[in-house]
């Protein structure tokens, strides 16, 4: 299984920041022990630093934390500091910092955080700033919110997304900005030669596909192909998951329209199963989108085209059938079938399961990239498209939704994922900066 279904689990440095001179600093150990064990109870993987309270800790703490491999810094101010500790410190290592200063009337300790934060936003370094004692509750809950953004953020990174083939022709808005793409989110384009990869999975043995197809055949309701397509079908999973692991891909997408149409979805529905997100017709950005859901919410996630509004005020979104098997309400209900419109491969066939929903439409904008996000309510549905319908409820009314689409001027490519993390996406578009925009209603 790849590493995006695994729950992001945050590395975080944490310490305590003061002045010797002030009241309160005396609290520094105990409270940066206090902190790392808070995080560490709440999931996260910490790295304790010793107090930080003259210049030349700061920048040993920074050297420190420059080989340590860690997503965000986390910092109890316990009394008034001088702004240039934690200066010093990002100097030698920039990491997005988590404030959490300790309350104390005579301490200053808030005074401090505040004067920094004046200094992190003039500068533009990614920051949050909590206020209260260090225990379970609110606090704790903004707090993760932030090293959970800090910690996708970093992996987006170094993340890498394979383009198999080239962007559906017509479709103009899905070609990714390869340099604003990496400066915006992070992840690097990897170019896969399609003759070169169908030439490997016509190569892949017979005898394997032939085990894996009747494996495949056992997990579905019915299947209504021949043999030969799910066979040939099972020689592209094959020959991807070499590919994959080749160029240590986190994500993949396949210029599938028209030709390749049936030939590559029953791979991702499989990849998608084992945490490799699969996005549809060579859209490289809607495959980003796919890893930052997958991520933060360790299910498979969904490559969608916004369909039809329906009377009851819910909205249909599908694809021709590469949705994991485990999006299926009703593990009976997946069949195996030709794709629409070619008539030719295979495609899982289902209903997609109902569930609180997160959606984020992610493009090339002028000054970078751009998300919007969307959550909402998954309800049952029946097979009103052949593919993977999701009919989702939306808390604003529908034609309210279209007229944003239609303002913002956003593609009709949505990448779905179960549970509303639209407070984590906010996160990490604070933390990407001014080259990715957010949009939401």
């Amino acid at each position: 299984m790849f590493d995006h279904l695994k729950p992001l689990k945050p590395r975080v440095a944490v310490s305590a920041v003061s002045s010797p001179l002030e009241v309160g600093a005396d609290r520094a150990p105990q409270a940066a022990r206090d902190l790392a064990a808070l995080l560490e109870q709440a999931g996260c993987e910490v790295l304790l630093l010793e107090p930080i309270g003259t210049a030349d800790q700061a920048t040993a703490s920074g050297q420190q934390l420059a080989a340590a491999q860690v997503d965000a810094l986390a910092l109890a101010p316990v009394s008034w500091f001088e702004d240039y500790l934690v200066l010093d410190l990002l100097e030698e290592c920039p990491l997005p910092l988590l404030l959490w200063p300790l309350p104390g009337m005579e301490t200053g300790a808030l005074c401090g955080t505040q004067q920094l934060t004046c200094f992190l936003q003039q500068l533009g370094r990614p920051y949050r700033g909590l206020f209260g004692p260090l225990e379970p509750g609110s606090m704790l809950d903004q707090a993760l919110v932030f090293l959970r953004a800090a910690a996708l953020h970093r992996r987006l990174r170094r993340a890498r997304v394979g383009l198999a083939g080239h962007r559906v022709g017509g479709m103009t808005y899905t070609a990714p900005h390869e340099l604003a793409l990496k400066r915006a989110l992070g992840p690097r384009v990897v170019p896969l030669d399609l003759p070169q990869f169908l030439a490997r999975a016509a190569a892949m043995s017979a005898e394997e596909a032939r085990r894996l197809w009747e494996q495949v055949l056992q997990k579905v309701g019915r299947s209504i192909v021949n043999e030969a397509d799910g066979l040939d079908a099972m020689q592209v999973y094959l020959a991807a998951r070499e590919v994959i692991s080749e160029e240590r891909l986190h994500a993949i997408t396949f210029g599938c329209y028209p030709h390749l149409m049936g030939r590559v979805c029953l791979a991702g529905s499989l990849l998608a199963d084992e945490g490799l997100p699969m996005a549809c017709e060579g859209d490289v950005n809607g495959a980003v989108g796919q890893l930052i859901l997958a991520s933060l919410t360790a299910q498979p996630t969904q490559h969608t085209d916004w369909l039809e509004p329906l009377p009851d005020g819910t909205v249909v979104f599908t694809h021709c059938g590469s949705g994991s098997f485990c999006l299926a309400e009703r593990p009976a209900d997946i069949t195996l079938s030709p794709v629409r419109l070619m008539t030719q491969g295979v495609c899982a066939l289902f209903p997609v399961r109902p569930g609180p929903v997160t959606l984020l439409n992610v493009i090339p904008h002028a000054a970078g990239y751009q998300i919007a996000l969307l959550e909402g309510d998954a309800l049952s549905t029946e097979m009103v498209f052949p593919g993977n319908p999701l009919r989702v409820q939306f808390p604003r009314l529908t034609e309210e939704i279209l007229a944003w689409i239609y303002d913002q001027g956003l593609g009709h490519h949505w990448v779905a994922g179960f549970g509303h993390v639209g407070t984590e996406v906010r996160a990490l578009a604070s933390l990407c900066g001014p080259s990715l925009r957010l949009v939401q209603m």
